[in-house]
């Protein structure tokens, strides 16, 4: 993963079928869902799938380790084995809550036969032993009815698991993970945009930093653009329908006392929390945080923010981290919205860039800059429209799925930009051109608008 050719995506299509070792699980799997491949109710519809697990489900930890050295099966059984944890775990409460009751408590003690062998395959592959959006519920969760033609061509992608109607492609819980996927089809532009303007920063060139500036725009906007598509693709009614399954076991109502995973020695009897799926823990967003130098606020909630950072795959995260050090160490900040060198956060031998380029292509870099930071904006702003249609107007469950506060957690990231933007803004106000100027109208009116949704949500919930 993390490649200019497949972006932050898998640089092979995940496997859908497993060796015949893990029959087993594959048949719990398929009978799994609320609604099977046949339309047939499953497991889940019935309440069934509890006393499956127990009764029918061995340990297959030694059959992991006989495939041990295969990734792609290992990132594959990870992926299923944790469909079925969350499932198990979560069923009870999915339960009571399609009856219109309140959650409840899930269960919190996995079995043996489902801890053992998601905690071998995730010390393999490098993942939190529960679900995670990249290694799991999203971009390890698809396969391609014609492998021939491109995942984007129109209903290529199919769910390999699902827990409620999601193996119906024309579900909401199918469009919710396909759309997440579509959005990170994008990504390679993304990559290969950000490395060679780090390269232009290191070579003095603005010319063609101000190019590559322009790769990522068109990649922001191709996201932004699949992610609009999300109204239509999964719809805010249906959303909490198979939305308790991805819930986490950190700051849940439902894992009081987190969960005890049986013959896991190295754990010692001690409860374990994990924090749930979610897409705030996709990668391209935090790439641009990291790219652009948008600094977030020091609240509890950007605490929060980092510690999601352990729920991406490891070199999602490496690569990240070396493109924020790479940034500080070049000046890049400084140079592509001031001129000079050094600075934007840090120094460093290669901190040298120069200052006598172009006015206008300075301008134009600001121009980008701050086209870029609008385009992070507009994610975030419709990642904020999204929680308040699908979550605030449909449950009054205080906590996202990945554990944060769900009023006070996004806006307090899109805040930031917003800040952001005033600031690089201020400066040259009236050199930038009627676009920007658009733009920066915007800006403000969102930030009040912003305020305002906040202290509504927050007075209704009676959240500080």
């Amino acid at each position: 993963m993390v490649s200019t050719t497949r972006g932050f995506l898998p640089r092979a299509d995940p496997i859908v079928t497993l060796p015949p070792e893990f029959d087993p699980l594959e048949s719990i799997l398929q009978r799994m869902p609320v609604k099977t491949a046949s339309g047939a109710p499953g497991l889940l519809a019935e309440g069934k799938l509890g006393d499956v697990v127990l009764s029918s489900l061995p340990d297959l930890t030694d059959h992991i380790n006989k495939y041990a050295s295969n990734l792609p099966l290992m990132n594959a059984l990870y992926r299923d084995y944790s469909f079925l944890l969350s499932a198990y775990l979560l069923e009870p409460c999915h339960l009571r809550f399609m009856k219109g009751e309140p959650y409840g408590l899930a269960r919190d003690v996995l079995p043996a036969c489902i801890a053992r062998p998601i905690k071998r395959c995730a010390d393999l592959t490098g993942f939190q032993p529960f679900m995670e959006y990249a290694g799991s519920y999203a971009l390890y969760n698809y396969t391609l009815t014609s492998p021939s033609l491109p995942l984007t061509s129109p209903n290529n992608l199919r769910l390999i698991r699902a827990f409620t109607h999601g193996l119906d492609p024309s579900s909401s819980e199918a469009g919710f993970v396909l759309v997440h996927i579509l959005m990170v089809s994008h990504s390679p532009l993304l990559i290969s945009s950000t490395l060679s303007s780090l390269s232009s920063a290191h070579s003095h060139l603005r010319s063609p930093f101000n190019t590559s500036l322009s790769g990522i725009l068109t990649s922001l906007r191709q996201v932004n653009k699949s992610m609009e598509t999300m109204w239509q693709r999964s719809k805010p009614t249906s959303y909490t329908s198979f939305r308790t399954f991805i819930f986490g076991i950190t700051s849940q109502s439902m894992f009081p006392d987190g969960v005890l995973y049986e013959g896991i020695p190295e754990y010692d009897g001690k409860r374990q929390s994990f924090r749930g799926e979610s897409g705030a823990n996709d990668s391209m967003i935090p790439l641009m945080d990291n790219f652009l130098g948008v600094e977030m606020p020091d609240t509890p909630l950007t605490e929060i923010l980092k510690d999601f950072r352990r729920y991406r795959p490891d070199n999602h995260r490496e690569f990240i981290e070396w493109v924020k050090h790479r940034r500080d160490e070049l000046g890049v900040k400084q140079w592509a919205l001031g001129g000079g060198g050094g600075g934007g956060g840090g120094g460093g031998e290669d901190a040298t860039v120069g200052d006598d380029d172009d006015d206008e292509d300075k301008k134009e870099t600001k121009r980008l800059w701050l086209k870029l930071l609008d385009q992070v904006r507009e994610f975030r702003w419709r990642h904020w429209c999204f929680a308040r249609e699908y979550i605030l107007k449909q449950t009054s469950h205080p906590t996202a799925t990945g554990g944060s506060p769900i009023v006070t957690w996004l806006p307090n990231q899109l805040g930031a930009v917003l800040a952001e933007m005033e600031r690089i803004y201020a400066d040259d106000r009236d050199n930038l051109g009627e676009e920007i100027e658009g733009i920066m109208d915007l800006v403000k009116r969102q930030k009040e608008m912003l305020n305002k949704e906040v202290k509504k949500f927050c007075e209704e919930r009676g959240v500080n």
